[in-house]
């Protein structure tokens, strides 16, 4: 294993950010949602499609359908974790996600109103590879870092990922809205072309990193078991050592709780604006271009505030700002208000999700063989917080028959995440009065 710190594996690393990112942008938050929302609208059926013959509310099925997506990660991550360093294999599986998500992209290029099944399982197929790369990328981050570096490393992945998401979109963002300076008729082929690319730029930016992260560290306890076995043996360890950290039991609920309304968020907000206030696509691309360019501000601002107040405050004053975006996108009736929002989800969209994996990652012990297997318990509760409120927002849709509603419920799971956060900042404080008391 490399020396910790060293600025190649940094960058390597980071770069993997770069490559995904833009799934995260391109598929998830501005040109597939708009897509999506227009080739399933129609004046038979309103906002009603079939899928498998059964029938959904349009932006519900596409909400089930990540859900669904997230809960088989949830299923297989701490395995394939657990699995992974016990057997210290984890690029592999970093490779074999991206594989899946990056061709699964690819394969959206043939999405049409007459293939929406297709359409909707390469979706989600995309989203289970976004997810399952990412949980190995993550653990990587005590091993090429020190405590002290973290925060600094890991706002850089965040960074690299939005200015390398920026950049594709923006290309993207000429095939759509000029498809006649390329000699382009089909009015569905820009968007589909986006897709293609993502998934060029997805495999092919991985390779950076793939050729420079070492492939992990096989745990150095001796196991007498065979690797499906010591895969679960090795997640039951890790889940007695998480029940025994204070701080780490108390920082997890909290961050459930919180990235059940910040990841929801995240995932819908472009189809909110396209199904309730009516916004074209060049709108909604130039929205979710604001905010990726304040983002990249938001999280370098949030690792400085963190050295002043400490990551736990700086939390609490993030979550409040959510609570205010939720209230704020509820009573949103125009564009311009929805702009104004946008800006301030930049600001702390980056910042939180950033700050979040640095300070798990601080409450783990030093040195620590299993990483994955650590960072699978971080990566399946980001994941259940997804499902849980993916498809709160879908069936609240439903239900009520307006997104409105839905926005204010994910008001209500940042509450929640606010008073656990209070409550593992007392914690902390108690911890470290502890600490100077046995030193004295």
């Amino acid at each position: 294993m490399e020396t910790k710190n060293n600025k190649k594996t940094i960058r390597a690393w980071a770069f993997f950010d770069w490559a995904n990112s833009a799934y995260n942008l391109v598929i998830t938050s501005t040109i597939f949602p708009a897509y999506y929302v227009a080739i399933t609208a129609n004046a038979k059926n309103g906002d009603r499609v079939m899928f498998f013959g059964k029938s959904f509310v349009n932006t519900a099925l596409s909400d089930y359908a990540l859900a669904a997506a997230y809960m088989v990660m949830v299923l297989l991550l701490p395995i394939l974790s657990s699995i992974a360093d016990y057997k210290g294999n984890k690029k592999i599986f970093m490779q074999f996600f991206t594989c899946i998500g990056a061709l699964s992209c690819c394969s959206l290029f043939f999405f049409t109103k007459d293939t929406l099944e297709m359409g909707i399982i390469a979706f989600a197929l995309a989203a289970i590879g976004y997810s399952g790369g990412f949980v190995f990328y993550n653990s990587y981050l005590p091993e090429i870092a020190t405590i002290d570096m973290q925060d600094n490393v890991s706002a850089k992945g965040f960074t690299y990922g939005y200015i390398g998401s920026v950049l594709l979109q923006l290309i993207c963002f000429l095939f759509v809205l000029k498809p006649e300076w390329f000699g382009i008729l089909d009015k569905s082929f820009p968007a589909r072309l986006s897709f293609l690319l993502v998934g060029l730029w997805w495999i092919g930016f991985a390779l950076i990193p793939f050729s420079v992260l070492p492939k992990g560290s096989p745990n150095a306890v001796s196991h007498e078991h065979n690797i499906i076995k010591g895969g679960f043996i090795e997640l039951g360890n890790v889940w007695k050592k998480v029940k025994g950290m204070p701080l780490l039991k108390r920082f997890l609920p909290a961050f459930f709780f919180y990235s059940m309304g910040l990841q929801t968020v995240m995932l819908v907000a472009t189809g909110f604006a396209a199904k309730v206030l009516h916004m074209g696509t060049a709108a909604l691309i130039s929205i979710i271009l604001i905010i990726q360019l304040v983002a990249i501000g938001g999280a370098t601002l949030m690792s400085r505030l963190s050295g002043i107040f400490g990551n736990v405050r700086v939390l609490i004053g993030t979550v409040i700002i959510w609570i205010g975006v939720c209230v704020a996108a509820y009573f949103t009736t125009t564009d311009t208000q929805f702009y104004l929002v946008a800006v301030v989800v930049g600001l702390v969209m980056g910042g939180i999700q950033s700050m979040s994996r640095s300070t798990y990652s601080k409450y783990l012990p030093e040195n620590i063989p299993d990483t994955a297997s650590f960072f699978s318990f971080y990566d399946v509760t980001e994941k259940l917080a997804i499902v849980a409120g993916v498809f709160s927002f879908g069936f609240i849709e439903e239900l009520t028959g307006s997104p409105r509603n839905s926005v204010l419920v994910l008001g209500l799971f940042f509450i929640v995440g606010l008073f656990l956060l209070f409550s593992l900042l007392k914690a902390e404080k108690n911890n470290k009065n502890n600490t100077e008391f046995s030193a004295e």
